[in-house]
């Protein structure tokens, strides 16, 4: 991969009108960075060529890809559309930035484990080495596919969250998702407080590292945990009601992955750079506060 030097960092993020891509930029703005948006599809490979010899950045966060809507159920009828975004587009990209010397951070899943014989509820968490054993759904198949491949990318900085939540109740916050539902599974997962997490992912693309990396808070919160929080800080009169795992099988048509990520790796890295990520508990109860003083209710 082409070095730049001492050159100023430029940031392209792609998926530009997507929720982390504009938290991304809010952040790098307020950072003095130097930062660009873009919209072209990731598979069109002339098109991202041309975007890449335009801006020309130094960095690369593709926040790009196909979740479906209004979820994930929407990949499983939609396949080619889904390879198309989440494995060609994102090798594409991927590829594009190798040939023109450029750092790319992919903001992946963790959304392809789920708790086994090995990795019981309570027990150790998936680190970046196991191999991918959750297929319950086909936007997790092909997430898990790709990482396979693009982790041979040198450029590549592969950052796995999941069920990320930011600093208010915009639509695709976990917390906002979780809160709307009829009944709520009550297991334990590991989850990304998007404030403690996005200045860390700018952190390390700066710093050129690469490979992948479990990127959520440290430890496992349950559902149940989450809207307790929620209820004390935010909505006192707030309630809600459980079902198992096999009752939310009836009502949606692709499953879904429950986990806990080991983030060792992420907070030895993290702490080269005197920079430390807080406890997922913890974590919620400052983004709560955080939400309260915003007056959101």
């Amino acid at each position: 991969m082409a070095t730049h030097g001492a050159k100023a960092n430029r940031f392209l993020i792609w998926g530009g009108r997507g929720w982390i891509a504009g938290h991304l930029e809010s952040i790098l703005k307020s950072q003095g960075k130097e930062v660009y948006m873009t919209t072209v599809r990731m598979e069109d490979r002339e098109a991202v060529k041309v975007e890449l010899d335009k801006i020309k950045p130094t960095h690369v966060l593709n926040c790009a890809g196909c979740t479906g809507r209004p979820n994930v159920d929407w990949c499983e009828d939609h396949k080619e559309d889904t390879i198309r975004s989440n494995v060609i587009g994102t090798l594409n990209l991927a590829d594009c930035c190798f040939l023109a010397g450029v750092h790319c951070t992919v903001f992946a899943t963790g959304c392809i484990y789920h708790y086994d014989d090995n990795h019981p509820v309570g027990g150790p968490g998936f680190k970046e080495t196991d191999p991918a054993n959750f297929k319950g759904s086909f936007y997790s198949e092909t997430k898990g596919h790709v990482e396979e491949i693009i982790k041979y990318y040198t450029n590549c900085l592969i950052l796995r969250l999941r069920m990320p939540v930011s600093d208010d109740l915009h639509p695709r916050n976990f917390v906002t998702k979780i809160s709307k539902y009829e009944r709520v599974v009550d297991i334990p997962n590991s989850n990304t407080i998007l404030a403690d997490l996005l200045p860390a992912s700018i952190l390390m693309a700066e710093h050129n590292d690469t490979g992948v990396y479990n990127f959520t808070n440290p430890g496992p919160i349950s559902h149940n945990e989450v809207l307790t929080l929620f209820r004390d800080i935010i909505r006192p009169e707030f309630t809600w009601k459980n079902f198992s795992v096999e009752e939310q099988a009836k009502v949606i048509k692709a499953g879904r992955s429950n986990c806990l990520l080991d983030t060792t790796k992420l907070e030895e890295k993290l702490k080269e750079y005197n920079y430390s990520v807080p406890e997922v508990h913890e974590a919620y109860k400052r983004c709560f506060e955080r939400m309260k003083a915003a007056g959101v209710k």
